[in-house]
């Protein structure tokens, strides 16, 4: 189609980005350190954290990971929520010459045990409120070194302490745990500081990050994103961000709410990344589940950034502190991870002023691939243009193009695009043709303007407050109860998070109870997996050859609920 789009985009953004004009995110990264020295990076609980001080942590924490004799590549895990310790940590494991893995601190057992033995982690940083699970299984995974944080570690006295006596005394928010020979991250910082940091030569072709996604079905894969796939990616989303700033000029330091968590590739990319590069602060929400806390904190600032998922800016919008803040300053509402729905859209426009301006990317694609333009004036109801330097086909089930306004797979090539599954490459094929597309598994169509409207998924997945659930897993982890005969997994629409795992089961025990099976499935899948409504049948519906039609299964509750198919 001869990228059609161009002709749509804002004035000034570039069709491409020059994406080799850093060798790596360290280079990157080390010039946002030169050049914003004194300037404020991160702030957590009124504690900041400048570029200056980021790259004195990082520099002493690389090279204490260099001195424990981990080998170039290895991979080093880090689980923790939005703490100060995390834009320390990943610029020392680039630094050191290592390869990110992103966990999701609220995984089970079952879940990091998969993750780390997977990526062959041989460290990991982890807060200490989750030590008590990776106890479980370390004794089963690679991991030979723990490093543990806390939260109050980087805050300073007297308030550090005094917040995790808190945490540990009173509220009991670190369970008991025993982990022999773990570090203190204060103390592997101490350490690394009497050691010399070798620099590596790291090309633009090495692997930065693992970031794990169930990709378009199955299990949990590692996403390979290159240091040139994720400078590509930040220096578009960079590009489009600049005519939002330059309709209407901010005042100060550009600020971003990080409410997202660092872990997930949104935010890695649109908040850590994004305001490091652009020499901005990243005001850190650990729990943005709490809204009240979560406004307190934004009262503090006149911010001029806000990426975020539907729930969370519907829960924001909704809440009457929030209204008064002063919103003068508000640029830009990125809008991601799940469908934005038209109503929340309208009431945040009316509560801010600020438009959400919608996006869509995937793990797959190191975050955004497509964004509309950030000057917008109004919702849209579309997923906006393709960035700079993407190339987007809607295809049918054989690979041919759609014509323009037909519904087709969405797929995607571009530097942004992953260099594969991780030591997967059967899945790694199911997913891209020939000539270097990324098949998205999510249905869209393209009108003549270049805009994309999201129609469907594909396959199965459920969008649980911006986290993709996949059935299969779900099915899998229940189907081991001993009273279960068989399982599946659908979504439904759910006012809160967009969709909530329905389960239906056929058991073999017929003395089981609901409570039972969601005990169980707290024990082994993480929050947003857990199943939100469980039905027993004495039966599903299956193809003739055996498959469960989750198809009809969806229908059927829909209509049930009242809900349209």
């Amino acid at each position: 189609m001869d990228r059609i789009w161009l002709k749509s985009y804002p004035a000034g953004v570039p069709a491409d980005v020059d994406a080799d004009q850093y060798g790596s995110v360290v280079a990157l990264l080390e010039e946002s350190f030169a050049k914003y020295r004194d300037d404020r990076a991160y702030v957590l609980m009124d504690k900041a954290l400048t570029y200056g001080d980021i790259d004195r942590l990082s520099t002493a924490l690389a090279a204490y990971l260099q001195g424990l004799g981990l080998e170039r590549n290895d991979r080093v895990a880090i689980q923790m929520p939005n703490l100060l310790q995390y834009p320390v940590a990943v610029a020392a494991i680039l630094r050191a010459g290592f390869i990110v893995v992103n966990v999701n601190p609220l995984y089970t057992a079952r879940e990091l045990s998969h993750q780390l033995k997977d990526s062959g982690a041989k460290a990991i940083i982890i807060l200490e409120n989750f030590a008590h699970t990776l106890q479980k299984v370390i004794a089963e995974t690679p991991v030979r070194h723990v490093i543990l944080a806390s939260v109050g570690e980087l805050l300073g006295f007297p308030k550090g302490a005094i917040v995790d006596f808190v945490l540990r005394r009173v509220k009991k928010a670190v369970p008991a745990f025993s982990l022999p020979g773990a570090v203190r991250f204060s103390a592997a910082v101490a350490k690394g500081r009497g050691q010399a940091l070798k620099k590596p030569d790291i090309r633009p072709e090495d692997i930065a990050v693992l970031q794990y996604t169930g990709g378009t079905t199955g299990i949990s894969k590692g996403a390979v994103l290159l240091h040139h796939t994720i400078i590509a990616n930040l220096l578009a989303s960079e590009a489009w961000m600049m005519p939002a700033l330059e309709r209407r000029p901010i005042s100060g330091q550009l600020t971003f709410i990080c409410a997202l968590p660092l872990y997930h590739v949104f935010a890695f990319i649109s908040c850590a990344l994004l305001a490091m590069r652009a020499g901005g602060l990243n005001v850190l929400i650990p729990n943005p589940r709490d809204i009240p806390a979560t406004v307190k904190e934004m009262a503090k600032y006149r911010f001029h950034a806000i990426p975020g998922v539907n729930t969370l800016f519907n829960a924001l919008a909704d809440n009457a502190d929030f209204k008064k803040l002063d919103f003068s300053q508000l640029r830009i509402a990125n809008g991601g991870g799940m469908a934005v729905q038209e109503a929340v859209a309208k009431k945040w426009l009316a509560v801010t002023g600020c438009p959400i301006v919608e996006g869509y990317g995937l793990s797959e694609t190191s975050s955004g691939v497509t964004c509309n333009p950030t000057d917008s004036a109004a919702y849209t109801g579309t997923i906006g243009l393709p960035l700079p330097n993407v190339d987007i086909r809607i295809i049918d089930d054989a690979g041919n193009e759609v014509p323009l306004g037909q519904p087709g797979e969405i797929a995607i090539r571009g530097p942004q695009v992953m260099a594969g599954y991780w030591q997967r490459p059967d899945e790694t094929a199911k997913v891209m043709t020939a000539d270097g597309y990324f098949k998205s598994g999510d249905i869209g169509v393209m009108d003549e303007r270049g805009y994309i409207r999201l129609i469907d998924r594909k396959k199965d997945m459920v969008v649980v407050s911006g986290f993709n659930v996949y059935p299969n897993e779900i099915e899998g982890v229940v189907a081991a109860h001993p009273g279960v005969s068989e399982a599946a997994v659908i979504g439904v629409p759910d006012g809160h998070s967009g969709e909530a795992v329905m389960l239906f089961v056929v058991r073999r025990d017929p003395k089981l109870t609901a409570e039972e099976l969601m005990k169980y499935c707290r024990e082994n899948l993480t929050g947003y997996k857990r199943p939100k409504h469980i039905e027993f049948r004495d039966s599903l519906p299956h193809t003739n050859v055996g498959k469960v039609l989750r198809k009809d299964l969806r229908e059927e509750a829909l209509k049930a609920r009242g809900d349209p198919a």
